[in-house]
């Protein structure tokens, strides 16, 4: 359907139920690297499960909700990001990604993640984007930083993890920060 260039061999596109067996593929290869931070829904094993969860984002998506998109780099599926929650009506959007290690240091997740938050600031007039991560993991919490948000605060033992409950931080960026932090970027 569509691709938007992330420089050199990387483009982002719609990660859509049709692909799930690629998507399936990705997460053979990523599930020990990402299992400690996204949510065991997320990280299924097998074509089926993978095309359940690419489903769960196509209807999100169909309401005007969820949507997921995968980052491919010459032409395999390394990773991506999603709109956890978009709610235009209250003006409020929760961004999210995943990456396997073969894609990492590129700054793919960055510039991802700065085409969704376009996207949702200058198309759907949202006003917040929210990013929320567990407080541990450094990779993510420096995206947060590099996109100009600012860190709201510490959801105390808010996650399940393997070794118990973890701390989570949550982050955000207003529509008029994002501008001006955009803005300062080009310059």
């Amino acid at each position: 359907m569509f691709t938007l260039p992330l420089g050199d061999d990387a483009v982002l596109g719609p990660l859509e139920p049709w692909r799930a067996a690629e998507f399936a593929a990705h997460l053979d290869r990523a599930r020990q690297h990402i299992t400690p931070w996204v949510g065991a829904s997320f990280v299924v094993d097998g074509v089926d499960p993978a095309r359940a969860v690419l489903q769960r984002y196509a209807d999100g998506q169909a309401r005007d909700g969820a949507r997921i998109y995968g980052i491919w780099c010459a032409g395999t599926l390394v990773g991506g990001a999603m709109f956890v929650s978009l709610d235009v009506a209250l003006g409020v959007c929760e961004v999210g990604c995943w990456l396997e290690p073969a894609a990492e240091g590129r700054g793919l997740i960055t510039r991802t993640v700065g085409h969704l938050i376009d996207w949702a600031v200058d198309v759907r007039g949202i006003v917040r984007v929210e990013w929320v991560t567990l407080a541990r993991n450094v990779r993510s919490v420096n995206v947060a930083r590099r996109l100009g948000m600012r860190r709201d605060g510490v959801l105390r033992d808010a996650a399940p993890g393997p070794d118990g409950r973890q701390d989570s931080e949550v982050w955000s960026v207003l529509a008029t920060e994002w501008r001006r932090h955009r803005e300062s970027l080009r310059r």
